[in-house]
């Protein structure tokens, strides 16, 4: 099968990419393992009209609209090798498809390695949660934590959140990884530290209860942060030769393209942060807008038959 653009990714980068490319009459190659990175969210926010909506929710809606264009195909699978041609790139699935698409979007998103402590991949996507501004509100003026052994991302994450709440606790979990100033700073606006590793984290139906401590001692809390490592779903990036940032984002132009020619990236494949909905759309609209005035330009350069 020939198409314009291949996207690779069904998250709400590259369904809106998907949106913005059918309206443009382009035929499109949507692929998508099934496998989104919030599907242990109870609900996503930011989104305006889509405040609060559940993850399955908006793919539901989403994927009536995406597929309401003729020329946009939907593939349930995952994409396994992609080769470039001197008329573009071939994908092959685990399925067995093969298409060859002029364009190629890269939209796989990120996946979450998350700290080894018992008990919090129970609690994590309803109590504990990695991005203030998706669920900071929920979780405001409650006795919060935030689990970190990076420094930079502790004191981010903290001044964030004291926007949210006041009642805030650093568990480093047994690194010092904090200077002197540091914590001066933290402690200066009540925000305690606590460097004893951690034993485990109990809670019911999701909801934190307690931290655990390996010197056997416990402190209550109701909801926190933790930073997880973001690792790419499937990287391409040794066969496509496109450049990658040090934070493993794709490094793009501000319409999408990527330093390989034909290939575009969107959403947290390229930006890594922040995880909303909202961004990862717009990212995918404007990597589609890069699709489309690209693949015109070299129409227009062919002679008329």
């Amino acid at each position: 099968m020939n198409v314009d653009c291949a996207i690779v990714g069904g998250g709400p980068a590259g369904l809106n990419a998907a949106l913005v490319l059918g309206r443009a009459r382009k035929q499109v190659a949507l692929f998508d393992n099934s496998q989104p990175r919030n599907a242990v969210t109870h609900a996503s926010h930011g989104f305006i009209t889509r405040d609060g909506v559940k993850p399955e929710e908006f793919r539901r809606i989403a994927y009536d609209e995406v597929l309401g264009y003729p020329s946009v195909r939907h593939w349930q699978t995952e994409v396994t090798e992609i080769q470039r041609t001197d008329s573009g790139f071939i994908l092959d699935t685990s399925s067995g498809e093969r298409v060859l698409a002029r364009k190629l979007i890269l939209s796989g998103g990120l996946k979450e390695e998350l700290p080894e402590i018992k008990g919090l991949r129970d609690l994590y996507g309803k109590s504990l949660f990695n991005c203030p501004f998706c669920d900071g509100w929920e979780l405001r003026d409650q006795p919060l934590m935030i689990i970190s052994d990076n420094a930079s991302a502790a004191v981010h994450k903290a001044k964030l959140l004291y926007n949210w709440s006041r009642d805030l606790v650093l568990f480093t979990n047994g690194h010092d990884i904090l200077s002197a100033e540091q914590e001066e700073m933290l402690m200066s606006r009540g925000i305690r530290i606590v460097k004893t590793p951690i034993a485990s984290l109990s809670g019911n139906s999701g909801m934190l209860q307690g931290v655990h401590f390996e010197d056997g001692t416990y402190m209550e809390r109701s909801g926190g942060f933790i930073d997880p490592k973001l690792v790419p779903h499937r990287r391409f990036d040794q066969v496509l030769g496109y450049e990658t940032a040090e934070n493993g984002g794709i490094v793009t132009d501000a319409m999408g393209r990527t330093t390989a020619a034909g290939i575009y990236a969107a959403g947290d494949s390229s930006y890594v942060m922040p995880s909303q909905l909202i961004y990862a759309a717009a990212s995918g609209s404007k990597a589609a807008m890069g699709v489309v005035a690209d693949l015109l330009e070299e129409d227009w350069q062919r002679p008329l038959v």
